[in-house]
Parts: C-alpha cells; sequence; structure tokens
C-alpha cells in the first residue's frame, strides 16, 4: 500500500520560514517526480513545485520561484519544499504527490499518489 505523509506545517509569521517533508513508503521512491500542490477552500489544487523522477531538474510556479526550493533525499525516501520568505497568499494546505517516472507535472492529474495535505498558516 502506497502512502505519501507530509509534516512540517505550522504557523508562521510574515517573513518567516518553513520546511515541509513528504514521506513515501509502499513504493519505489527513486522511480517517481515528486510534486507539491496547495490547496484554499473554494479554489482548485494549484502546483506549487516538482522534482522530476531522474536527474536533478526542478519546476516552480513563478509565485514561489526565489522563495521556494524542492528537494529530495532517496535514500531517505522524503521529498522536502523549503519555503522563505513567507507571506499570507501562502496559506494553504499543501500537499505532496508521485508521479511514476514522471517529468515534473505541473498538471495535478497527472500524479498517482497523493498525501493527506498539511496546513501552512502565514499570518500577517
Amino acid at each position: 500500500q502506497v502512502q505519501l505523509v507530509e509534516s512540517g506545517g505550522g504557523l508562521v509569521q510574515d517573513g518567516g520560514s518553513l520546511r515541509l517533508s513528504c514521506t513515501a513508503s509502499g513504493l519505489l521512491f527513486s522511480n517517481y517526480a515528486m510534486g507539491w500542490f496547495r490547496q484554499t477552500p473554494g479554489k482548485e489544487r494549484e502546483f506549487v513545485a516538482a522534482y522530476r523522477w531522474t536527474g536533478t531538474s526542478t519546476y516552480y510556479a513563478d509565485s514561489v520561484k526565489g522563495r521556494f526550493t524542492i528537494s529530495r533525499d532517496n535514500a531517505k525516501n522524503t521529498a522536502y519544499l523549503q519555503m522563505n520568505s513567507l507571506k499570507p497568499d501562502d496559506t494553504a494546505v499543501y500537499y505532496c504527490a508521485a508521479d511514476r517516472l514522471g517529468q515534473g507535472s505541473s498538471r495535478f492529474n497527472e500524479y498517482n499518489y497523493w498525501g493527506q495535505g498539511t496546513q501552512v498558516t502565514v499570518s500577517s
């Protein structure tokens, strides 16, 4: 059974930082692109960042470029999202997702597995 478990969310002030983690089990982690998405009530799930399954290519939404960094540790079956210079607009539930042999897509329907989400709240 595949599981993705996010952690690291919480409440932070405007300009602060958080690091999210996503630990996977039940799959061959190194064969999967890892993505981060976020969602607020009444809105569609929004792409944040992705890391291709092979190589070191990463992709970001324009809204987070220069502030967020996605990384992965295949030995630990874990993907990370370092979030710096957080803004109130970054407030959302953040989800990690896995896409087998994926190229780092921004399309949520290309991802096979999803975590349960972790809340990030940025106060002004």
